[in-house]
């Protein structure tokens, strides 16, 4: 394997370790979330807006480059790429490569913004299903 394939390989299993120790974070404070009170959920809360606040623009940015991806993809057609092959265009196969490697690392992006994004949409669930609770409680007393 080369060098830039190897590289790119452990980028993305770099990438994928964080995402998956993200979720397991996230999997822990939900576990402990239905224990705490309401006032540490609103804290966990926030600090989960915030985390996903600070990672919008990379998630505007992955969005971006996936639409453009997409778009590209359409317009690569499979028969130019055997004919690339089959005429040893191999700067035109390093920039397909490339911006194959760019969609991945894109995805992944994205992947780990949208898991972000759920552990605030589980946060906030929590929130009100504990505010709903607490005036049904005080309405039955």
């Amino acid at each position: 394997m080369s060098e830039r394939i190897s590289q790119f390989c452990d980028d993305l299993k770099l990438r994928l370790n964080s995402i998956e120790s993200q979720l397991g974070k996230a999997k822990e404070k939900l576990s402990s979330a239905s224990k705490d009170a309401e006032e540490t959920i609103k804290t966990k809360l926030a600090e989960a807006k915030t985390k996903l606040e600070e990672k919008k623009e990379d998630l505007i940015a992955a969005k971006a480059t996936l639409a453009q991806r997409l778009e590209t993809k359409k317009e690569e057609v499979e028969a130019e790429l055997a004919e690339w092959k089959e005429k040893k265009e191999q700067e035109k196969l390093l920039k397909h490569a490339d911006r194959a490697e760019e969609y991945a690392l894109a995805a992944i992006l994205f992947a780990a913004a949208a898991a972000e994004e759920a552990e605030v949409a589980v946060l906030e669930a929590i929130e009100a299903r504990k505010v709903a609770e607490s005036i049904t409680v005080t309405a039955v007393d």
